[in-house]
């Protein structure tokens, strides 16, 4: 079975070694000496200051919009991201104020922003879609002109450089998924970056019940994440620029064997140096997608339909507005194999059932 990713894993006695630290100090949780290592670690890797290691994404998310301003209950945020994005809004009491999508990167449109924003607008949280930057300038300059926080969700950005700097260093917040399927995981994990010692200190403060010892100083949840899974992330981080370099490669055999007449590739920003943490392929139309699937899972091979439905079609959100272009690119999108590991040959073969369901 070729599924659409396959989680890196260390040497097994490598992630042995690494742990054995914890075990010795029979220390397994609530911010062990390994949390704290790979805390540091991420820190200087992506050139950042106050970083929190957490114990999912989406929990992640739900941390940055704690911080948000209650009595204006409405976020701009992007329809074409997975699930995650919209459900840490509703869960959090808030109201998710969809903006569509531009149709070359598919990241939020920071041109329709602006009127969206009314009175009740408390943030802009955008995704950076497969890893690729949204127009960052103008979206910053549109928060500082409305006094708004923008929030990043870069599930999918860690190793990606823009301008010279971590794309995860912009906005007040930024988070990062450390999941299992993401090209540095720590298994289940996640992180939030904030340029705000304030909010680093409240959410700090949110991740682990809302006390220090016995000083209770604010509501909590519970966003700490185990050594098991610390030892995992200091494991990996060291091989990401070989992790990163290798998934290069795979993209370019995409690029060379597949027959771009009838599909979309997408192209990383040229002010960026990209992760390549996706393959994405947008085709003509719905049906066309619907066909390679179809031979693809007959030959045993699991593309991922990244991201379908569009979220403001989501069944259980009581209102939405419309947003035609992510709409229609969520119908004909589909993210092809791409882990470490992969070789050429399975990647010409991929490409030639494309090419020839196509024709």
């Amino acid at each position: 079975m070729i599924n659409v990713t396959k989680s890196y894993l260390p040497d097994f006695e490598e992630y042995s070694k690494v742990l054995k630290k914890a075990w010795e100090k029979s220390w397994l949780t609530n911010n062990g000496v390994l949390s704290q290592e790979l805390e540091s670690k991420i820190s200087n890797y992506l050139g950042v200051n106050n970083t929190i290691y957490v114990n999912n994404g989406t929990i992640a998310l739900q941390l940055a919009i704690k911080t948000l301003d209650k009595n204006k209950d409405e976020i701009i945020t992007t329809p074409f991201s997975y699930v995650a994005t919209t459900n840490a809004i509703l869960w959090e009491g808030f109201k998710p104020i969809f903006c569509d999508i531009n149709s070359k990167n598919y990241c939020i449109d920071e041109n329709k922003i602006e009127n969206l924003i009314t009175k009740k607008t408390s943030a802009i949280l955008a995704t950076h879609v497969f890893g690729n930057p949204c127009n960052i300038e103008k979206i910053e300059t549109i928060g500082k002109k409305y006094n708004l926080k923008i929030i990043y969700d870069g599930a999918h950005a860690f190793g990606t450089i823009y301008k010279e700097n971590s794309l995860l260093s912009y906005g007040d917040i930024s988070i990062c998924s450390f999941h299992a399927t993401k090209i540095f995981h720590t298994v289940e994990g996640g992180c939030v970056i904030t340029n705000s010692s304030e909010d680093f200190k409240k959410i700090n403060l949110f991740k682990q019940f809302g006390h220090i010892g016995d000083k209770y100083l604010s509501i909590g949840i519970n966003g700490k994440n185990s050594e098991f899974h610390a030892a995992m992330g200091l494991c990996n981080i060291d091989k990401i620029e070989e992790i990163i370099k290798e998934r290069r490669e795979i993209t370019k055999w995409y690029n060379y064997y597949l027959d771009k007449m009838n599909l979309k590739v997408l192209i990383p920003s040229p002010e960026s140096k990209y992760n390549f943490s996706y393959y994405p392929v947008e085709f003509l139309n719905e049906n066309e997608l619907l066909s390679v699937v179809k031979k693809l899972h007959s030959n045993n091979i699991f593309p991922r339909r990244y991201f379908y439905p569009s979220l403001n079609k989501l069944p259980f959100l009581e209102k939405s507005n419309s947003c035609t272009i992510s709409e229609e690119i969520s119908k004909k999108i589909l993210c092809l194999p791409l882990y470490n590991g992969m070789d050429e040959k399975l990647t010409y073969r991929i490409c030639k059932l494309i090419n020839n369901c196509l024709k």
